[in-house]
């Protein structure tokens, strides 16, 4: 199981959210930059990226982008990428992998196009549950059924899912394993990472024991619940 260390940005600094608020935002750090090289010092070779302010704007920073790709990791970036010359600009920027929410709930032809001018691996689709709707444009508008849009992603050829209980992230209360169970049923073949409520080893166990392909952690690594070092020494070759 990969483990993604989660570099969340707004206004510049880097933020942990709870459960999707923007104004319930918690400040750990002025650099992304120092963030990115912490992680790295703990042996990362993935960094999650998370423009916050490009996700609620639609708007993504490219420059934001450049601050972590050439340093040696590899980048999985999301946050406002909504067109498919959003998804060229980055993979131009040396981002490894985009997430793309908003396309995967409202238009999975974008995907579709995204996936057919550079390859499955670099388009993921990230499914964010709240009450069983998957939502987009930075968790803001109602969403769709979230089977609905894991289907249409899967028709559309994409092989990776990011799924969030939204309710749970950023609140340390563990993650929602019937969600991704449901989420791997219908889709048995692709590559699942779970995200929202991850808080210590055990949890990381515990999606390792359901089949889960990576583990997205972020307020568990700021607040010191978890050890990064410990995580990846357990799970990057497992």
């Amino acid at each position: 199981m990969e483990i993604y260390p989660a570099i969340d940005v707004l206004d510049g600094k880097v933020v942990r959210l709870f459960q999707g608020d923007y104004g319930a935002a918690t400040t750990y750090g002025d650099s992304v930059e120092d963030q990115l090289s912490a992680w790295m010092e703990a042996g990362a070779r993935w960094v999650h990226l998370i423009d916050l302010g490009g996700a609620r704007s639609g708007e993504p920073d490219p420059g934001l982008w450049r601050k972590v790709t050439g340093r040696g990791v590899s980048v999985q970036a999301g946050g406002g990428i909504r067109s498919v010359e959003d998804v060229s600009e980055a993979l131009d920027c040396g981002v490894t992998r985009v997430i793309m929410g908003t396309s995967a709930v409202w238009s999975p032809s974008i995907l579709e196009e995204a996936i057919g001018r550079s390859d499955p691996r670099r388009v993921v689709a990230a499914i964010d549950v709240r009450d069983g709707r998957a939502g987009g444009a930075g968790w803001l508008d109602e969403g769709r059924e979230f089977d609905r849009v894991v289907e249409g992603a899967l028709e559309a050829g994409v092989t990776g899912f990011l799924v969030t209980a939204i309710r749970r992230d950023g609140t340390l209360s563990g993650p929602d394993l019937e969600l991704l169970g449901k989420v791997r049923l219908l889709a048995p073949d692709a590559e699942i990472m779970a995200a929202g409520g991850i808080a210590g080893m055990e949890d990381l166990r515990n999606l390792a024991g359901a089949g889960i392909n990576g583990a997205v952690i972020g307020r568990a690594l700021y607040e010191g619940t978890i050890d990064l070092r410990q995580a990846l020494a357990r799970y990057e070759s497992t």
